[in-house]
């Protein structure tokens, strides 16, 4: 399967459905719903995905638990309001399921993609330069994906080691290309009354990092057309 999407946030998944549908809201009459899908890393760990669907979608699809499903789409961001703080939650947008099919995966081994995001956007925040006590490189990233009507989705990016590096250094306002993975993580939240809470953050694992130079993507065009 490719993904062709000719916007500037896509993905493609492919995982195990592990927990039933609940309802999540409805938009001029279009109900949506969550479900979480569980994505195998090359490490033997799983991430754990949420997934919002359209009821359209599903009208003739059956979400059955344990079934192996391709997820195509977007990865969204949208503000939450809890006890009067703000809150980023991250969720992935199907615009298409369908059933894994093992056969045809193994007669397109190109198509072989298990979890591959695609985002093109704008570094909104500084980036975040430390190293692990083993010395490893890290950049934490927030990446803002400009989407339809005026609205933007911000993603929390991660680069690690060389790309680490190269991000701290990258100014406010630079567009960029990011490919890389979706991924899940725990950590504890803790409060100033000495409580602790147990949370899942979702982010984009970088794999790949390239500057957007508009100056020249426009010679080049340029050049096309005088060609």
């Amino acid at each position: 399967m490719i993904t062709n999407y000719t916007e500037n946030n896509y993905l493609v998944l492919v995982g195990k459905i592990i927990s039933d549908k609940t309802f999540s809201h409805e938009i001029y009459g279009e109900s949506f719903y969550l479900f979480n899908l569980e994505i195998p890393r090359l490490s033997g760990i799983e991430d754990i995905i949420p997934i919002t669907i359209s009821e359209r979608l599903i009208a003739n699809f059956d979400l059955e638990i344990g079934k192996k499903v391709v997820v195509e789409g977007q990865f969204r961001s949208y503000n939450s309001y809890e006890n009067e703080k703000n809150r980023l939650v991250l969720t992935v947008f199907a615009k298409d399921i369908m059933d894994y099919n093992e056969e045809q995966q193994i007669e397109e081994p190109k198509e072989k993609v298990s979890n591959e995001v695609v985002l093109n956007g704008y570094i909104c925040k500084k980036p975040i330069y430390r190293q692990t006590p083993f010395g490893r490189e890290i950049s934490d990233i927030l990446l803002a994906v400009n989407r339809a009507y005026n609205k933007s989705d911000y993603i929390p990016c991660i680069a690690w080691g060389r790309n680490a590096r190269f991000c701290k250094n990258i100014e406010i306002g630079t567009e960029v290309k990011i490919i890389g993975r979706v991924q899940s993580r725990t950590y504890e939240k803790k409060f100033d009354d000495g409580k602790v809470e147990q949370r899942v953050a979702y982010e984009v694992s970088i794999g790949s990092l390239e500057i957007i130079d508009k100056k020249q993507n426009e010679d080049e065009n340029n050049q096309a057309e005088a060609i």
